[in-house]
């Protein structure tokens, strides 16, 4: 009988040991549980939720130039690769996909403008647009790839 309270009494005093060093544990867990479960916020503001995307930060510099920029499409068409120009004029007609027919007061010149290169400007015949970008010459055509369109002020 001796042997079976002195086993009874290890067996009872192991489970309370158990028991409390699983508590500590799962305190322990829920601890750390709390200081890790917090979702991480955005670096910027806005509404984060279902359909929504991320667009990425970006920057620059915005000021005055050391290489002036094209401004007119008479100077463009006689213009360098990658010479930076700065037209004020009219998007006449879609060539289609990216391709658009571009006209100031001096001529007109096929330009490309990717789909997020718009900035959310829309734009018919008659809004008058500045556009940035460079010239790409090729063998036999001048175009301007748009970088930037914007609503002229």
């Amino acid at each position: 009988m001796k042997k079976f309270l002195v086993v009874s009494a290890f067996v009872l005093a192991s489970t309370s040991a158990m028991a409390a060093s699983t508590s500590a544990m799962a305190a322990s867990t829920s601890a750390m549980a709390a200081t890790t479960a917090a979702p991480a916020q955005p670096a910027q503001g806005g509404f984060t939720g279902p359909a929504t995307t991320v667009q990425p930060v970006q920057g620059g510099f915005t000021g005055p130039s050391a290489v002036p920029a094209i401004t007119t499409v008479n100077q463009a068409k006689e213009a360098n690769d990658d010479a930076v120009v700065e037209l004020t004029g009219y998007i006449t007609t879609s060539l289609g996909d990216e391709d658009y027919m571009f006209k100031d007061s001096t001529g007109e010149i096929k330009v490309e403008i990717d789909h997020k290169d718009w900035n959310g400007v829309n734009a018919t015949p008659t809004t008058k647009l500045v556009i940035r970008g460079e010239v790409d010459k090729d063998w036999s055509e001048r175009t301007i790839d748009v970088n930037k369109v914007a609503l002229a002020g």
